[in-house]
């Protein structure tokens, strides 16, 4: 017995040691190293592969958003981003007479690009993304000066366009207060949403998760190009194969009766600056999915995705993604389990991060 506590603590030392020179020759890289942009650049150039998949991801989706341009699609996402630039335009104060010069040409061969689509391969793209693109592109002519060269070559060619749809009111409009859900309300529903990792063994409808879906759709994204998608597996095999592959579900998982994996979509953009934009876009999204189910009953918890190119690959192979896909997290959902537990998880106070000015 003695020699067994001896044994351990001689372990434990060993571990200790271990883990303080692995911090040490960690500090004394980064301080090197992170003291200048020029060193960084010489470190990654080394060790490129950290970022070798993002890199490539974003250069991949570049190509793709521009190879996607004239190909037959559900959704546009380069009408969606310009259409939603003249919605911006639109709702200026004051409102100038002529705006857009920059960008309307262009606008109306994206434009003319869909109504082909439509006319050539009528059911394949979203009728509503239409109608939204025809209706704006009504109100901004109707508004806009005549006289303009850009502005009435462009005018001239929307006519030209004969869109068979009609005119379906998608244009801006003065804000409603449509909702008498006050604070004190909200508040009671944001605490009540926990990290649930036990669930019932209960099937979840999918017309729940639709009807979550359709809020998380309404979060705010950058040019309202909706850059992500929410892949969803409700059959409990596929739920705990998919939540066994991300780091973080040891113990769980099994129980794990429907999860999403919310994937970003880099060829939504023609620029490496928006690269970024999937999280954040796909982030906001994912709160309201969440909120949304724990209107209708069930709980949710979030399973963050590691960055890490063995998990990366496994992931996609599993979900057949492209590699412009980028996994962002994972949603487990369900029936919360009635005698199941979440943590307290203390937040900060609010003087630790908020700050005026």
């Amino acid at each position: 017995m003695l020699n067994t506590l001896k044994r351990i603590a001689k372990d434990l030392l060993a571990i200790t040691w271990i883990r303080r020179v692995y911090e040490a020759v960690n500090r004394m890289i980064l301080e090197s190293f992170g003291s200048s942009r020029i060193l960084t650049h010489l470190l990654y150039f080394v060790s490129f592969i950290t970022f070798n998949r993002e890199q490539s991801a974003v250069l991949r989706g570049r190509r793709n958003y521009y190879r996607n341009k004239h190909r037959e699609r559900a959704t546009h996402v380069e009408l969606r981003r310009n259409i939603h630039r003249l919605e911006k335009g639109l709702i200026m104060r004051p409102r100038r007479d002529v705006f857009a010069r920059d960008y309307i040409t262009e606008t109306i061969e994206f434009y003319e690009e869909a109504v082909a689509q439509c006319r050539t391969a009528p059911g394949t793209m979203e009728q509503s993304e239409m109608d939204w693109a025809h209706d704006v592109l009504t109100e901004y002519f109707r508004v806009s000066a005549t006289g303009d060269s850009t502005v009435d070559a462009a005018r001239a060619r929307f006519g030209n366009a004969l869109y068979s749809g009609e005119f379906t009111g998608k244009i801006p409009y003065v804000k409603k207060q449509l909702s008498d859900v006050g604070y004190d309300e909200l508040e009671k529903l944001v605490m009540q949403r926990r990290s649930v990792r036990w669930f019932e063994d209960r099937a979840v409808p999918r017309e729940k998760i639709d009807r979550a879906l359709l809020l998380a759709r309404q979060a705010p994204t950058a040019c309202n190009r909706l850059p992500y998608e929410f892949r969803v597996f409700d059959d409990p095999a596929q739920a705990k194969l998919v939540a066994a592959i991300p780091f973080g579900t040891a113990g769980y998982g099994h129980n794990i009766p429907a999860i999403a994996v919310v994937v970003g979509k880099l060829e939504s953009y023609f620029s490496p600056r928006d690269r970024h934009a999937i999280y954040v876009d796909s982030s906001l999204a994912a709160m309201q999915f969440m909120l949304g189910l724990e209107t209708l009953g069930l709980s949710s918890s979030v399973i963050n995705w590691p960055d890490f190119e063995p998990l990366e690959r496994k992931m996609q192979k599993t979900l057949g993604l492209e590699l412009t896909d980028r996994v962002v997290m994972l949603i487990a959902f369900g029936y919360a389990h009635p005698e199941g537990m979440v943590p307290f998880s203390q937040k900060k106070e609010l003087d630790t991060f908020r700050r005026f000015g």
